[in-house]
């Protein structure tokens, strides 16, 4: 168990917990008022789709500015250096633009409340029961995550014992979800969003000045790791080595293809926002609006991890009682005067509920919706379905307060995430993505597929790979690699039942696979579609051209 360094702890006032309570009662504020919005299943699952782009879009981002993006990518950054821009501008961008541009029109037009219910209609009742069983569980796991990352910084803040924090941070959550549902948890994010930059641009801006600038972080961190430390590319050619342990083929695809479109593409957490917007043009905007600050993102969590890497040369090492994922609350109680402490510690705790609120949402509306509503309670009235969704989100917030525990094992999260994400996310996007764009796909292909894809991945890291089997440098490089043999194995196997089992009737895939139409599929456009800003298309490219020329310094 990991407890928070002695002395780590944060020299805070009253006037920075007048801030702090200035934003609780804004955000239970939302969610008593979202409160009166919710009066069936949809509204409570969806928010009635009924909400516009840009509030999708800023919560879409929002909804992964968690654990993932501020503890877990400072710890990254502070472990492996300017690598950590990979998880950004090839794990992240082109598979958000690949989410709107293409898969959204088959999510939103098949009117489906979950990722796994898509399963459903393209393949049979297995794989959709099964995919459910493991989003839930997942989601519960990646829950746990933000909860601990939480209650590291109310530790720091108010020095309370892990496992206090731990539950009171739960327990303010499952208020304002269960209160006003979707819709207070997509409002809330995006006042989050807001507050989580008001409080990394400062910690960045200070952390770069206390380092001598750019010039002077660089010279430290190169003198301490090597050159390869600040950059990107450097030493990943094959059998070369480097901080991340990765080569770039692992990296193109073990991060870049299947890992990243496994979690922005599948991962309902993400994709319960775009769902829930008011029509399938501004579903197809979501992801793409998040991916423009999503490129600049990744400055504000890096450098505080490289300026940790500095303060605190043996950070994360057997000579330091600091782990990784140490360095936000290090830098903050370092750097930041009362006042704008106050607001960071806010836009901290802003980030760790947005992340946790996205995963316990889309936690209960796939059980209520896929595993309760379909297998176990049928045809109950919708009133009953709405009760038992707030009931099953106590329970989910109880779950995550206990694999809190499981991610406090970790010195750095990231890693513990991507682990999650080669398991569960990455054979469910095999079967997606096959699924999509191949006709011949049997349906029982489907859930022998995520039953590979799960497999293979698991027995590559747990047997290969921790028992050494295969010497791979680093759990994160581990990663990369269960993802890409978790896919290929989900793919062989997918392709082997369906020479073997019959396909799925022709006319049930309309709207389903590539290149067949709904019959809905011409779509009234919503009024003013004619506006640059309004098209899927020009969004799209444009964030990958600007991800592009972010990128050309670090790949020269």
């Amino acid at each position: 168990m990991h407890y928070l360094a002695e002395g780590l702890r944060l020299p805070t006032n009253g006037l920075d917990y007048t801030i702090l309570a200035i934003y609780f009662v804004v955000v239970l504020g939302i969610g008593f008022a979202a409160r009166a919005s919710v009066k069936t299943s949809l509204d409570f699952f969806l928010s009635g789709r009924s909400l516009p782009a840009w509030v999708t879009g800023l919560a879409f981002v929002a909804a992964n500015l968690g654990a993932t993006e501020i503890l877990g990518m400072a710890a990254t950054g502070a472990q492996y250096g300017v690598a950590v821009v990979h998880w950004y501008w090839i794990g992240a961008i082109p598979a958000m633009v690949f989410l709107g541009l293409v898969m959204m029109p088959f999510y939103y037009r098949s009117k489906v409340r979950s990722v796994p219910e898509f399963l459903l209609q393209r393949f049979d009742r297995s794989a959709h029961l099964l995919s459910s069983v493991l989003f839930a569980f997942a989601a519960i796991l990646i829950a746990g995550v933000n909860l601990y990352a939480l209650s590291i910084v109310v530790e720091a803040l108010l020095g309370w014992p892990q496992w206090v924090a731990i539950v009171v941070a739960g327990l303010f959550v499952l208020v304002y979800i269960t209160i006003g549902g979707l819709s207070s948890a997509i409002y809330n994010e995006v006042l989050q969003f807001f507050v989580i930059l008001a409080a990394l641009i400062p910690l960045t801006l200070l952390g770069l000045k206390r380092v001598g600038g750019w010039d002077g972080l660089s010279g430290s961190l190169e003198k301490q790791h090597g050159t390869d430390f600040m950059s990107a590319w450097g030493g990943t050619g094959i059998g070369d080595t480097n901080p991340l342990g990765a080569n770039w083929l692992t990296i193109i695809l073990g991060l870049g293809f299947v890992l990243s479109f496994g979690y922005w593409t599948t991962n309902f957490a993400e994709v319960q926002r775009a769902l829930s917007a008011k029509n399938l043009s501004a579903a197809q905007r979501t992801p793409l609006i998040a991916a423009f600050p999503k490129i600049f993102i990744v400055f504000a969590v890096m450098i505080p991890g490289l300026v940790a890497a500095v303060v605190v040369p043996k950070i994360g090492t057997a000579g330091s009682d600091l782990t990784y994922n140490d360095a936000i609350p290090l830098l903050m109680q370092e750097l930041l005067p009362n006042g704008v402490l106050g607001i960071a510690v806010t836009g901290l705790l802003a980030a760790f509920m947005a992340g946790m609120a996205a995963n316990v949402s889309s936690f209960n509306t796939v059980f209520t919706t896929d595993i309760w509503q379909r297998y176990v309670k049928k045809d109950q009235p919708d009133a009953y379905y709405l009760r038992f969704g707030r009931l099953i989100t106590a329970v989910g917030v109880l779950a995550s307060i206990g694999t809190a525990f499981i991610a406090a094992s970790f010195s750095n999260i990231m890693t513990y995430l991507q682990t999650l994400f080669s398991f569960f996310n990455v054979p469910m996007f095999v079967v997606f993505i096959i699924g999509m764009f191949w006709k011949r796909a049997s349906m029982k292909s489907g859930v022998w597929g995520l039953v590979a894809g799960t497999t293979a991945a698991m027995v590559n890291y747990f047997v290969i790979y921790k028992q050494g089997i295969i010497d791979i440098p680093s759990d994160q490089g581990a990663n990369f690699v269960s993802a890409i043999v978790g896919f290929v194995a989900g793919a062989v196997v997918m392709v082997a039942v369906t020479l073997f089992t019959a396909p799925k009737p022709e006319a049930e895939l309309a709207g389903l696979v590539y290149g067949t139409e709904s019959a809905d599929a011409d779509e009234a456009p919503e009024e003013g579609d004619d506006a640059w800003y309004r098209k899927p298309a020009l969004l799209g490219w444009g964030a990958i051209v600007l991800a592009t020329l972010c990128y050309l310094p670090y790949s020269l």
